[in-house]
């Protein structure tokens, strides 16, 4: 389900953001706001009428008072070239330029009242409003009828029709979030080989053999893949291994000074917990201080719609992940977990705004996102403010690119996946890295796997085998080609969902690896048949990827003594004139997995596969130079932490 091409051309400018586009006046006193009605709304997929008792909360965002002068802000604080480069503004100097004046907050709250709704938080940065009441004071005040929509197997609420405001409030509103559940859809990227409907606090180990560096252990047992023998897949690289392929074990520099957010939904009970005893195990000479770690949890609220769909176990080992992995490469950063109040209503959106609004943190990892682009243009102009409210104050806003390649199995046509699409955030993808016995890289390529399952002897299918995952890429039709990538991402890529002579956005913008089957040792607590308990086992994703780099350039501040901020328009000068990005190019390799068919032991029998590294039937392809696959490639060591 795509949101149609030219619905978005509007929405873009030549920079490469997406505009606040104000209401557009309507008969009866009456201003729609702009494409805030999901495209998954229709007829044909309505289950049922929205109960008129039930009830809901939402928050009506508001429209910076100088939008475009804004993104110019953060362009000059982010662009080296840039007289004003790194002077960051702080929260209030933002607010003072740039946010809701105090009129315009009390205009939308008065009417936000006269409807009946009560009157919710305004955040420090004057953000938004938020608001609660029941369905049928909804309906009323945005001119519209709720109704259950069925969408991805899931029954999501959302309008009939683009919402609509008074008319006097139509160039102060930029978008209502919560009133659909379109965000709903948003996804952890993270994979660990297990059934997608398996949620990732179920048991799940690796099986034996497995190797402890790439290439310690060959299968030598199993009929030869393509005419080669191939290694074992690692069992889960350690943190000392990854610090040691990307550089970080000898330069003096561990991350403090720095503050690394971490944003999901909910909070798993045993966070804290399982990261320690995790550093305690796999990295005992960098333990995880509970002086280092802090967590901002929004409260649920219990008379609002229950987040039945959201799966919120689903989202543990997505925070224990980014917490252990930012650790593992920054041992020394303080870690700042952010948990929404759940994946419903866009709080997800307020978490992030709250740690802008209040710059709780220098950088923030995010592993979550849609699938495609297909999300209301309002709330994309609402994610695409915070993202360049953060730039402006020096905040790095990392994404994960996805993990579904160019979405086309899932979608059927190429898409990049939003929030990572945002023009004022950096794109994390992935990789598949090889690291050897004394900890240095031996190749890393694009993260594409391609799967081959022994079967009676032969492998099904034969190689490269069938896709299964990999690092999302390709061409936004949300925003257009930003002022970085201008001149250094070739018109092949930036030209692709175009129409005319236009040119978009292309993700990712830069990698680390994110491979499960050369991925990352996590330990988590987990429901077992004999119990619950902490355990450890391989895990991968562009989930990984996102606070990896976080961690890398939480070090690479420690050693500047300065916070790098956005990212992307120093990563893409600096790519093409200095060795601080490598880049990564197509290695032909594969690894031979072992995986319990229950997940758990060797009672239900054993599976063997061969994984494919870098799988070359897709529309994106890992090629020399920047590709839409692992963008500008991977960060290079000393050269990286160095950046100027």
């Amino acid at each position: 389900m795509r949101r149609a091409l030219t619905l978005f051309v509007s929405l873009a400018l030549a920079g490469g953001a997406a505009v606040a586009a104000p209401a557009v006046a309507s008969a009866q006193g009456r201003a729609v706001i702009p494409l805030s009605h999901p495209d998954w709304a229709t007829p044909q997929s309505k289950v049922a009428d929205a109960a008129p008792s039930s009830k809901l909360s939402f928050r009506v965002y508001l429209s910076m008072r100088d939008q475009a002068g804004a993104e110019a802000a953060a362009q000059a604080v982010s662009d080296p070239s840039s007289k004003t480069y790194r002077q960051y503004l702080s929260p209030d100097q933002v607010r003072d330029r740039f946010a809701a004046t105090d009129a315009t907050v009390k205009s939308v709250r008065d009417w936000l009242a006269g409807s009946g709704f009560a009157i919710g938080d305004v955040p420090s940065n004057k953000a938004y409003v938020e608001a609660s009441g029941t369905a049928d004071q909804v309906e009323k005040a945005f001119s519209v009828d709720l109704a259950k929509y069925k969408v991805d197997g899931q029954v999501l609420r959302a309008a009939d029709k683009e919402l609509s405001v008074p008319a006097a409030l139509a160039n102060q509103v930029l978008g209502v979030v919560g009133v659909d559940q379109a965000t709903q859809l948003l996804k952890p990227d993270h994979t660990d080989g297990t059934p997608s409907d398996v949620p990732p606090s179920d048991g799940f180990r690796n099986a034996r053999p497995c190797s402890a560096y790439y290439g310690e252990k060959v299968d030598t047992t199993d009929p030869a893949y393509g005419g080669k023998v191939l290694p074992y897949a690692p069992c889960g690289y350690t943190p000392a291994q990854l610090r040691s392929a990307y550089g970080l074990d000898k330069v003096g520099a561990n991350g403090s000074g720095t503050t690394v957010a971490i944003v999901d939904a909910f909070a798993s009970p045993t966070l804290y917990a399982d990261a320690a005893e995790y550093a305690r195990r796999n990295d005992p000479a960098h333990p995880l201080l509970r002086s280092q770690f802090s967590e901002k949890i929004f409260p649920t609220n219990p008379e609002m719609e229950p987040p039945d769909q959201c799966d919120a176990a689903g989202w543990y080992g997505e925070q224990t992940l980014d917490v252990e992995a930012v650790h593992a490469m920054a041992p020394g950063a303080k870690i700042l977990y952010v948990g929404s109040a759940d994946c419903q209503d866009a709080s997800l959106d307020e978490a992030l705004n709250w740690i802008v609004s209040n710059h709780s943190a220098d950088i923030i990892s995010n592993s979550y996102g849609d699938t495609g682009e297909d999300i209301p243009a309002s709330e994309v102009r609402v994610w695409n403010q915070i993202a360049v409210q953060a730039a402006i104050e020096g905040i790095g806003v990392y994404f994960s690119s996805g993990d579904n390649g160019d979405e086309v199995a899932r979608l059927g046509t190429p898409s990049a996946d939003f929030p990572a699409s945002d023009s004022w955030v950096t794109a994390v993808g992935g990789t598949s890295l090889a690291i050897g016995k004394n900890g240095q890289k031996l190749f890393e390529t694009g993260w594409e796997t391609g799967k081959s399952t022994l079967t009676n002897g032969a492998y099904v299918p034969g190689p490269p085998g069938a896709y299964t995952s990999g690092s999302g890429g390709g061409t936004s039709v949300l925003f257009d080609q930003p002022f970085y990538q201008k001149g250094i991402v070739p018109d092949a890529l930036s030209t692709q969902n175009q129409h005319g002579k236009a040119k978009g956005r292309v993700v990712p913008d830069i990698s680390t690896v994110g491979d499960p089957n050369t991925g990352f040792l996590v330990g988590q607590t987990q429901t077992f048949p004999d119990g619950v308990y902490y355990d450890q086992y391989r895990i991968g994703g562009t989930s990984l990827s996102s606070p990896l780099l976080a961690g890398i350039v939480a070090v690479s501040d420690s050693l500047a003594h300065f916070h790098h901020g956005f990212l992307n328009p120093l990563a893409y000068q600096i790519a093409s004139r200095t060795p601080a990005i490598t880049d990564v190019k197509h290695v032909d390799a594969a690894v031979t997995r072992v995986d319990y068919a229950n997940s758990v032991d060797a009672s239900g029998g054993l599976i063997t596969s061969v994984r494919t590294l870098d799988y070359p039937n897709l529309t994106i392809h890992t090629t020399g130079g920047y590709d839409n696959v692992t963008g500008l490639g991977s960060p290079n060591g000393l050269a990286f932490l160095l950046l100027p």
